[in-house]
Formats: structure tokens, sequence, C-alpha cells
């Protein structure tokens, strides 16, 4: 037997043994339906990175798409008529499993799917907004995955003053529409206090209120804009980065695709990985598990990314400090 041979023998040898520990055993029967609800659109690169995550989750279980599992993914922003539409075409489709990112999304389909497991992905304070019992023991057809602590708040504004020290007026600006983007808000607003920073909550439901915003903090230097996550805000998130550059104001934002569309900084629960880590719970589910007795599960990976040509362009030089601290930093 050659070297070759014998590597490759052994390399067969311990393939076998480690990968069906790796991989849960395959229950047989029907194709199981997991019905995905995204707040972006299909073509949106975050929507897709969240996608992906999912379905190596649960390909690492053994959950293969097209051969035991079906994911039926329902893109879209969560305004009025595309939850009307998807809340209809649910009632027909009747999935085993419903995963749902944000508590817009929740909310529109929890009381449609009252019978149906629910995972949602990116929810905050969800005892608070009576989704779940408990964090412990949710007690219902619904458990799933936090994304925000309060103290949250503090930090984006401890990261603004950081990253710019001379800002001394910043918007807090939020979908009031959506009750978990104000969880944040207080811890804000008292770390704003402690550093001289005047901060305002700026509720915004449509455009005209968002620009507005704009409009107001652009009118003299020393503006900046704090975001936290909301499907909303998101969907305009072009416009808010093209106004923010152009009054050469910083963004300090809780999601990633501020900071990809050319906003200064994003710190945040990496949503991907919550995605990637609720292919557990669907998994468990499918296999007989209830979501009564699964544990909401908070988040427990932050990440800090910063644009470095997004500084550039609203003329702000970063302290080497804050660099050296951020996950990533886009050149």
């Amino acid at each position: 037997m050659t070297r070759r041979q014998f590597v490759a023998g052994l390399a067969s040898t311990f393939a076998g043994a480690v990968w069906p520990m790796r991989l849960h055993a395959q229950p047989a029967g029907k194709l199981r339906r997991v019905w995905v609800l995204m707040l972006y659109g299909e073509s949106d690169p975050e929507g897709q990175r969240r996608a992906n995550a999912l379905r190596q989750g649960l390909e690492g279980r053994g959950w293969m798409p097209g051969r035991n599992i079906e994911l039926s993914y329902r893109w879209g922003t969560f305004d009025a008529n595309w939850i009307a539409a998807v809340t209809t075409e649910l009632r027909d489709f009747q999935p085993d499993i419903i995963v749902v990112n944000t508590s817009v999304g929740l909310r529109a389909i929890a009381k449609t799917a009252a019978a149906t497991p629910i995972i949602f992905i990116g929810v905050s304070e969800p005892v608070a907004q009576g989704f779940v019992a408990s964090l412990s023991r949710p007690g219902g057809n619904i458990t799933g995955f936090s994304n925000l602590e309060s103290t949250l708040g503090a930090k984006w504004l401890d990261l603004l003053k950081e990253a710019a020290p001379q800002v001394r007026r910043a918007a807090f600006m939020y979908n009031p529409g959506n009750p978990g983007s104000s969880v944040t808000l207080s811890s804000a607003q008292a770390a704003a206090r402690a550093s001289g920073v005047e901060l305002f909550d700026a509720p915004v439901s449509d455009l005209p209120a968002i620009e507005a915003v704009l409009t107001k903090l652009g009118s003299e230097p020393g503006g900046a804009l704090i975001l936290p996550p909301d499907p909303f805000v998101i969907a305009h998130r072009k416009r808010i980065v093209e106004a923010a550059i152009s009054s050469k104001m910083p963004i300090v934002s809780a999601t990633r695709p501020f900071v990809d569309e050319g906003g200064l900084l994003a710190y945040g629960a990496n949503i991907p990985n919550l995605f990637q880590q609720s292919a557990d719970y669907v998994d468990r589910i499918l296999r007989g598990q209830k979501p009564a007795d699964m544990p909401v599960q908070q988040p427990t990976k932050f990440e800090m990314i910063v644009n470095l040509k997004g500084a550039r362009a609203i003329d702000l030089t970063l302290p080497a400090t804050l660099l050296a601290r951020a996950d990533e930093v886009i050149e």
C-alpha cells in the first residue's frame, strides 16, 4: 500500500466515524414545510446572508432543502398590503413551522397561525410585547431569539461620541409602530445627558417624516443619527445615508445594512448568527419538541462594523483604538 492510499483510507475511515455525529438522523416521511418571513427584498444582500445562514444551520442538522425539507421564503418589508397577502396565503399553505424576522412580522401572523409553531428572530422584549409568558417557559406556540437589551442605547451613544467627538445633537430615529425600536431609547437618553449630547427622539412612520428629521439635523453642524433596528427604517436606508453624507452626519446603527450602504458604524447582535442558531429550534420542533418548553434565547454574539469610506465621506478620522476593536472594517 502506498502512502497516498494509506492516507486516503484513513481519511475515509475518519469521515465515516465523525460525520454521523454531526448530522442527526433524518426522519423518514413527507417533506417538512418551513415558511420563512424575511424583512428584506429577495435581491437584498443582507436578506440573502440571513437566508444562507438558516439553510447552512439546517443542513448541518441533516435537513436538506428539496430532499426532506421545503424552505419557502416570503420577502418584503411588512407593509399593510404585504401583511394582508401573507396572512391570506398562510391559511392555505399550512406549514409545519414558521420562522419570522422582527416584531412587526411576528405580530402580523401570530393570531393567524395560532396553532402553528413559530420561531421568531430579532424580536425585542417578547414578554412585554405579549408574545410569550416568560423567557424561560414561553408557554404557547411561540419561541425564538431576541436581539436587543436596553443598555444598547447607551452603547450606541458612547460609540458615537468616541467616533465623532464633535457631535452635539443626535436624533434617535425609530418607527413608533414597532415597539421594540424604543426599548433602547431611555438608556441612550441617560448616556446623552452624561456626555453633553442633546438627544431627541424622532418617531417616523412615513418618508416625509424621515425627510423632516434629516432636514432638521442637517440645518447646522454637529448633528448625528442613531438608528435602532426596524424594517421600515431599513427599507429607506439609501435615502437616509445619502442625506447624512451630504450633511456630514455620522450614523450609528444597530444593523449592518446602513454600514454597507455607506453609513459610519453599526453595533448590535449578529442577526445571521441568530438565523443559524434558529436551525436548532427548527430541528427540535420537527422532531417533536414543543415551543412552549423551549426558552427564548438572548443574543450572545455582538459585532461592530466600521466603514472607513463612510468616515472619509463625512471628513471624519476615526481613532485607532476604535478601529482596533472593530470586528470588521470596510475599506
